[in-house]
C-alpha cells in the first residue's frame, strides 16, 4: 500500500481541522459514524448512477475516516472500543460503496463480487494478525486510503471521459484491480503472519 505511509505528512493539514473539531466538541465517534453515513449515501448514489454525488460522498467518508483517529489522538481518548467501532465501520463502508457501484449496473456484478471479496479478505487478514499476537499489519499493495482515492479519481475521469476497454468501463477495470490487488495483499499479509507466528 502507498498512501497510508504518508499519513504523517498530512498531519500539517489535518491538525487545524482537528483543533476546530475539538472546539466544536465533536468526538471521534461522531466522525466514525459520519463516515458510515457518508459511505451508505455513496452506495445509494452509485446505485442510482449519480456518480458525481457518489464521488463527493466518498470524499466525505475519506475525510471523516481521517478525522476520527486524529481527533482521538489529540484528545488522548483512544480506546479499544473506538478502534473496534472504526474497523467495523470501515468494513461496512467498503461493502456499501463497492456494492453500490455494481448493484446499480455500473459494473458487472461478478466483477463487483470479486473486488469486494478481495478487499474484505485483505482487511480481515490485516486485523487477524493482531488477533494472533503479531500486531495489526497494514503491509501489501493496496490499502483503504488507496482505494478511496482511486474511487474518487477514476469516478471523475469515468464521468468526463467515458471510455470502455474490452466491454468494461474505467470503474469496471478499477474494481478488477481492487480484486486482484486485494487477493495479492491478502497473500502478502498471510505470508507475513505465517512467518512471524510460531
Amino acid at each position: 500500500m502507498t498512501l497510508d505511509q504518508y499519513r504523517s505528512h498530512a498531519k500539517v493539514y489535518i491538525d487545524p481541522l482537528v483543533t476546530i473539531a475539538i472546539r466544536c466538541r465533536l468526538t471521534p465517534n461522531f466522525f466514525t459514524l459520519a463516515a458510515l453515513a457518508a459511505s451508505a449515501v455513496a452506495g445509494i448514489l452509485f446505485y442510482l448512477r449519480l456518480e458525481l454525488w457518489g464521488v463527493l460522498a466518498v470524499a466525505v467518508n475519506a475525510f471523516c475516516d481521517a478525522m476520527d483517529g486524529a481527533v482521538a489522538r489529540e484528545m488522548k481518548c483512544q480506546s479499544k472500543r473506538g478502534d473496534f467501532l472504526d474497523h467495523a465501520v470501515d468494513r461496512y463502508a467498503d461493502i456499501f460503496i463497492i456494492t453500490g457501484i455494481f448493484a446499480g449496473g455500473l459494473v458487472p456484478w461478478q466483477i463487483g463480487v470479486f473486488a469486494l471479496t478481495g478487499v474484505l479478505m485483505a482487511s480481515y487478514l490485516g486485523t487477524q494478525a493482531q488477533a494472533v499476537g503479531v500486531g495489526r499489519y497494514y503491509g501489501g499493495l493496496l490499502g483503504r486510503a488507496d482505494r478511496l482515492v482511486m474511487i474518487m479519481v477514476v469516478g471523475i475521469i469515468d464521468m468526463l471521459v467515458p471510455l470502455s476497454f474490452y466491454g468494461l468501463s474505467l470503474l469496471g477495470w478499477m474494481l478488477v484491480l481492487f480484486g486482484v490487488f486485494g487477493y495479492i495483499t491478502s497473500f502478502q499479509r498471510f505470508a507475513y503472519v505465517w512467518r512471524t507466528v510460531e
